[in-house]
């Protein structure tokens, strides 16, 4: 029978199941290899193991089996790795090894296999030696890319309380997919299909937090000239994804809580409503230490946390990082209509592994969003070009040391550059920083030379419209200030 096409082995993982050593496919000259594994548990029992074009044997994800990696590049004289006490030797065979970027023969502490170790072969495939889980049935996908053990976790939790019509606090760090594990929430929910709306709290001025949140009744304050619904009302029977809860201004925290106690909402100026809306809030902040400082109400953040959804960053994940980078490619390609780049021939890869392997070694400070946005740098850049080249700020992200990220700081020409070559998408400027959005919003604020949006004139306003044609991007760009910020200030002003 043909291997690919044998149904997945469905075995359940055991509760005290321990992890085994395993070898994921990082890259390979045929893209449909990237993410399959071999569990490797002999490795872990002391025993010889073989690595070359013909052994061992890989799975899919999904437990199909897949074969040996099979790349004619590949000598059939094999690598081996060998356990010897609490490090794994590593010792080359007829293709050239290289293990997280040095040449030859390695020796691997045992718990460097938590983290994770890149092993090249030949500069064909990239494989990543760590200790993962044994198989068992998998969770569904849930809009998720990645079949990480961590990543696995969080669907499995994600799927036990999405039908509990309770509030869900995610957590984890900027970039991790809050939002999207949000999105799953509501699709999994008996509310899927009623609204999801998302709102980023660290991108409204305190002045209308209110009003974005609760609606306004007409004549309220000075350019409210009608009604006007907020997100809850907007998502009344829904779900309301609220980013950065950490920034919500103290007045807009009491209204919060009021609105999970009692389901009741006072828009601003206007009579109180009853709405019916799930909220799933999300943070990279320590609410716990801004509670103790007064800066968030212990009350809403126990309503909140009804349920926290831990999200791993990136660095936890990188046996994802290959199918992620290959699925952004994918999506990028096919956006420019270069599809054809990713799936040409295998001897010949428009992918070459070793760039692979390097943003597998890289520390990505920015998580999947900058993983993202650098995939699609690197499609632009390789437009016309036999192989995928390397724009520079991707080379910069590849270069860069873990200790270096957790050191540097942007200054006020570093942050102008970055906001002015991505038209003030703050997101995006922020990924190119390493930052986090609310990381640059405080640097923005701290700054004497950035202007912010909430500081724009009403007469500047309506006379950056008028040049621009009405068309508030181009205003902003002219202004020099977030497109979403200004958009904002506009509706303050009553201006548009």
């Amino acid at each position: 029978m043909d291997t690919l096409t044998r149904q997945p082995r469905r075995r359940r993982r055991r509760a005290d199941a321990a992890p085994v050593p395993t070898l994921t496919v990082l890259a390979h000259p045929d893209v449909r290899r990237v993410g399959d594994r071999a569990q490797l548990p002999a490795l872990g029992r002391g025993e010889a193991v073989a690595l070359s074009r013909k052994e061992p044997g890989f799975c899919s994800p999904d437990g199909v089996e897949t074969g040996a990696l099979e790349d004619p590049w590949l000598s059939r004289r094999p690598a081996t790795l060998q356990r010897e006490g609490a490090v794994v030797t590593l010792s080359p065979g007829g293709s050239p090894l290289t293990v997280d970027g040095r040449p030859g023969a390695a020796r691997v502490p045992m718990d460097a296999l938590r983290e994770g170790v890149v092993v090249e072969l030949s500069d064909r495939v990239a494989l990543l030696l760590h200790e993962a889980l044994p198989a068992g049935l998998r969770q569904p996908a849930l809009g998720l890319v990645g079949g990480s053990d961590c990543l696995e976790r969080v669907r499995a939790e994600l799927l036990n309380v999405a039908d509990l019509d309770v509030p869900v606090l995610l957590r984890g760090a900027s970039g991790t997919g809050k939002e999207l594990v949000a999105r799953a929430l509501h699709d999994r929910s008996g509310r899927q299909d009623r609204a999801f709306l998302a709102l980023n709290m660290a991108a409204i001025p305190p002045t209308t937090a209110a009003s974005e949140l609760f609606g306004h009744a007409r004549g309220a304050f000075t350019g409210a000239a009608r009604d006007r619904e907020g997100h809850f009302q907007r998502a009344d029977g829904g779900t309301l994804f609220l980013d950065e809860i950490g920034e919500a201004p103290a007045e807009v925290q009491v209204a919060l809580l009021r609105a999970l106690e009692s389901g009741e909402v006072q828009p601003v100026g206007g009579a109180p409503a009853r709405v019916d809306v799930r909220l799933v809030a999300a943070t990279d902040a320590n609410l716990e230490a801004a509670a103790e400082e007064g800066r968030f109400r212990v009350p809403l953040l126990h309503r909140l946390a009804v349920y926290e959804l831990h999200l791993p960053p990136l660095r936890a994940r990188r046996d994802d990082i290959g199918r992620l980078a290959v699925h952004f490619i994918r999506g990028a390609l096919d956006e420019f209509g270069e599809r054809p780049r990713l799936d040409r021939p295998t001897e010949d890869p428009w992918l070459p592994s070793p760039l692979i392997a390097r943003m597998a070694r890289a520390p990505w400070p920015g998580n999947v969003r900058q993983l993202r946005n650098a995939c699609r740098q690197l499609v632009i850049a390789s437009r016309g070009a036999r192989e995928a080249v390397v724009p520079p700020a991707l080379e910069r992200a590849l270069a860069a040391t873990p200790e270096a990220v957790a050191t540097a700081e942007p200054g006020d020409a570093d942050v102008l550059e970055a906001l002015k070559a991505h038209r003030w998408k703050i997101s995006a400027a922020a990924d190119a920083l390493g930052l986090s959005r609310p990381a640059l919003y405080r640097r923005i604020d701290r700054s004497d030379v950035i202007r912010k949006a909430n500081e724009v004139s009403e007469a500047e306003l309506r006379a950056a419209l008028e040049t621009a044609g009405g068309s508030l991007d181009q205003a902003a760009e002219a202004l020099e200030v977030s497109p979403r910020g200004l958009r904002l200030r506009a509706r303050e002003l009553g201006v548009g």
